[in-house]
């Protein structure tokens, strides 16, 4: 199983979307039994509360349904999860900069990559450049404007997964 964890500041808003986002698209890819996306933030600020209702409701813009967004519970990230995962998709600079600094090891270190560097439009830009603010402080044109590029870098996530499973020898 490969795992992936989206993380943002409370896991409220860019995380849950990227993680519905990438597990819908790992579904539609046929790598769904290969794959597992979760969620956290760098933060325990909101751990244990719903998605922002704004986040849920841009999902739901977009074909997810209100059950599985209700079910959503906030989790902050644990270090031990380094061990467990295969990537660590951070949703800006700060999280990219705080998680690499928090992995115990290079192999961990190599492990956390912003996910807008998997967008083609962006992936060349300096990595200070490619995340995605928080829509939080906004109103829902924010929340559009995320689920927007989250949406532009699912494709390369997808591909650089499926690569990934494989050159390990995996089923796709």
């Amino acid at each position: 199983m490969y795992r992936i964890i989206t993380v943002c500041t409370g896991n409220i808003c860019r995380s849950p979307m990227a993680q519905f986002c990438l597990t819908r698209a790992f579904d539609e890819a046929g790598l769904g039994n290969d794959v597992r996306v979760d969620s956290a933030g760098v933060t325990a600020w909101e751990a244990g509360r719903p998605m922002d209702p704004r986040a849920a409701k841009e999902l739901q813009n977009h074909g997810f349904r209100a059950g599985e967004t209700r079910v959503f519970r906030a989790q902050e990230f644990k270090l031990e999860w380094f061990a467990d995962c295969d990537l660590v998709l951070a949703m800006d600079y700060g999280h990219y900069t705080e998680l690499r600094d928090w992995a115990a090891t290079l192999q961990d270190r190599d492990k956390v990559r912003l996910i807008r560097s998997f967008d083609p439009s962006s992936a060349k830009l300096p990595v200070e450049e490619q995340g995605i603010e928080d829509p939080w402080y906004g109103n829902m044109s924010d929340f559009d404007s995320s689920y927007a590029l989250i949406q532009a870098s699912v494709p390369g996530v997808v591909q650089y997964v499926r690569d990934a499973l494989a050159s390990a020898g995996g089923s796709r």
